[in-house]
């Protein structure tokens, strides 16, 4: 592995950590922080300070020391994770974010302005270790200064049971203390060793103290062991220089005997007070998971898109010839493609989970700057979606999300009289429903006002007076450019800029956006995408010598279409259903057929007929984005290569039902 991939193994890793301290963080900030938590927090701090050195990183590793420092005085109890520490370590974080992505693009550093960030960061750090009687210096380990020791350092090794099993070697720990100084002595504590029927080859049993001679400081000889601190106790304590201080350690070791009992009683070594070590089948699991870039994933889902369309091409040419051999060939050809394609798509599929939880930074932020009491409830954090979605879907979120606090809650006086809670709530949940996703982001606050928005859009002109319009309209129109209802304006909104931008960004992933307000109770917008971008199940149809194709996920049945040319609906089993003729929508031509076929679609609690000459059945579809010229037409997302070499539309069914019904609630089922 090259030196940039190593880089962009500790960007990645970097900046997961990161989320996983600001995560624990605030979770302390809501609760009594756990030992566990600390100790993440801890680790977090500590593994990105030692990665950052090995890259001569000297900002990055001088900063995190100072707050790993910090964190090591929370963890030993000696400061308490107040509220006003908790603020300060997210800044902190923040700048620790700043500078790892300093290092991703080394040419866009400004390190004075850097310098100039972390001062007050720093200064408020030495008061806690001021306050705790640390003697640890922060400006001096900002810039990377050498604690002063004696240079004899005993250094207690105490790897776990299972240590080996994960490739960790008592000796090349010693092979690279060498290499900083000269080790005096190794007493080996053998008290653990079990009867020799008892033995596991593989399991550890032994502990060491070792004497070592060396003009490093602590953070040089903790990287020795940076990549076994989560399978051992370690302990690294400065002594004396004596005059024989091998024989001193030896009497020490002898002075304090461990118990001698079988290390079979004991399946590891007990981890130091409130020190907890990690779950062995934690790490275990984290063993079989592997990073992969997402451009040679990106890479494998067009070659398999490619497959398919191979595959369709051999399934048309095998039908053509009627050979039942090649036919069934061709039959199981697909079967495994279909089972690649399933494989494949899993693999971009990423749990929404990890872009919900950067939202409890968000709401925290948010909430302070307007001096509101805001909790944010999280559902659907398992619900699973295309990558390249997750990593899209974000700012229009994060929007949303800043718009609902900003606009929605009210004051906490506002609501205890209203008799609500003072403390509002913003809501995001997540979950599969008709072949997509939807998103919802909710609030407990005052609600749209309905009136105010209607007189704004009379104003602008954006409706003709006397109309009649549904809620769900009326509501709509905060997504116009320039919209906006706020008395005033704040650092967050209200200049009615980037509700247009949002349901621009939604569109463009083939979404939808939806409002449902009540007044005095909350608003809840919902969006709704597709699961993925790049290959679905369709059902393809044809109209004349055009093949179009719908998604299978919103296909609910197909019947026989019996024409009543008086109405533009027909009675289905009781029920009402509005359909379209896609011979009319798109003005193809030809003659229709004596006998068509009509599709039922449902989305939601919408549901309509597409009415089509012939059915062509089910097809995996690799979709192709329109190019520019067709990028604006309506009712379709996309195309595909169809195994006869020709081109099928793919119908964009929440497109469709904008431009039929402008009143979407005529579609409810």
């Amino acid at each position: 592995m090259d030196m940039n991939q190593l880089m962009q193994t500790f960007l990645a890793e970097s900046r997961d950590l990161l989320e996983d301290m600001e995560r624990h963080l605030l979770e302390a900030e809501r609760g009594e922080p756990s030992p566990d938590a600390v100790n993440a927090i801890f680790r977090a701090a500590h593994t990105i300070k030692g990665s950052g050195g090995l890259f001569d990183l000297p900002q990055l590793v001088g900063f995190t020391h100072v707050v790993e420092s910090v964190l090591d005085l929370v963890r030993d109890e000696a400061l308490s994770l107040s509220s006003e520490l908790i603020g300060l370590l997210l800044v902190c974080c923040d700048h620790i974010h700043a500078l790892v992505e300093t290092a991703a693009d080394p040419s866009h550093a400004d390190p004075v302005a850097l310098a100039a960030e972390a001062e007050p960061l720093l200064a408020q750090l030495q008061t806690y270790l001021q306050r705790s009687g640390s003697g640890v210096t922060a400006a001096a380990a900002a810039q990377g200064a050498p604690e002063k020791q004696s240079g004899y350092w005993r250094i207690t090794l105490k790897l776990f049971a299972d240590a080996l099993r994960f490739g960790n070697s008592p000796l090349k720990l010693i092979r690279n203390l060498r290499s900083l100084g000269s080790v005096e002595s190794i007493n080996t504590d053998i008290s653990q060793l079990p009867a020799f029927d008892d033995l596991d080859p593989e399991a550890n049993y032994l502990g060491f103290q070792i004497l070592l001679r060396s003009d490093a400081d602590r953070a040089a000889i903790e990287e020795v062991f940076e990549f076994v601190r989560e399978d051992c106790e370690l302990e690294i304590v400065s002594v004396p220089a004596p005059s024989d201080a091998a024989e001193l350690l030896t009497a020490e070791l002898a002075a304090s005997p461990a118990p001698a009992k079988p290390l079979a009683a004991v399946p590891s070594a007990a981890p130091a007070p409130g020190r907890a070590a990690p779950d062995a089948a934690a790490r275990s699991a984290d063993a079989r998971s592997i990073r992969v870039d997402a451009d040679k994933l990106d890479r494998m889902i067009d070659l398999v898109g490619e497959l398919i369309i191979a595959v369709s091409s051999t399934s048309a040419n095998a039908q053509r010839t009627g050979d039942a051999q090649l036919l069934e060939s061709a039959s199981i050809l697909a079967g495994l493609v279909e089972d690649v394609r399933e494989s494949a798509l899993q693999l971009r599929m990423v749990k929404i989970g990890g872009t919900f939880s950067r939202f409890q930074r968000v709401v925290h932020d948010v909430a302070r700057e307007l001096g509101k009491d805001i909790a944010l409830v999280v559902a659907g954090e398992d619900t699973e979606l295309d990558k390249s979605v997750v990593e899209k879907i974000g700012d229009p979120l994060t929007h949303l999300v800043r718009n609902a606090m900003d606009h929605g809650i009210e004051p906490a006086d506002v609501r205890v009289a209203r008799g609500k809670p003072a403390r509002g709530t913003v809501g995001l949940n997540a979950y599969h429903d008709s072949g997509s996703i939807v998103i919802q982001i909710t609030d407990d606050g005052g609600g749209l006002n309905r009136d105010r928005i209607l007189a704004k859009a009379l104003e602008r002109g954006l409706i003709e007076p006397g109309r009649q319009l549904s809620d769900r309209d009326v509501f709509a129109m905060i997504f116009e450019p320039g919209f906006s209802t706020a008395e005033k304006v704040t650092n967050l909104s209200g200049r009615g800029v980037g509700m247009d931008v949002v349901k621009r960004n939604i569109t463009a992933l083939r979404g939808t956006v939806e409002i449902d307000s009540a007044a005095g109770v909350g608003t809840t917008i919902s969006v709704r995408l597709p699961l993925t971008l790049a290959i679905i199940n369709g059902f393809q149809v044809g109209v004349g010598k055009s093949v179009f194709v719908v998604p299978l996920d919103v296909v609910e049945e197909c019947v026989e279409f019996t024409p009543d040319y008086a109405s533009d609906y027909i009675d289905l089993r009781g029920s009402v259903l509005p359909y379209v003729r896609l011979r009319e929508l798109f003005a193809l031509g030809g003659k229709t057929p004596a006998r068509e076929s009509i599709v039922v679609i449902r989305q939601g609690a919408q549901r309509f007929g597409l009415v089509v000459d012939t059915l062509l059945g089910e097809w995996q579809t690799v979709i192709k984005p329109l190019s520019k010229v067709f990028a604006q037409v309506k009712g379709i997302s996309g195309s595909s290569i169809l195994g006869s070499g020709d081109v099928a539309l793919i119908l964009d069914v929440p497109s469709l039902i904008q431009q039929l019904h402008p009143n979407q609630d005529a579609l409810a089922a």
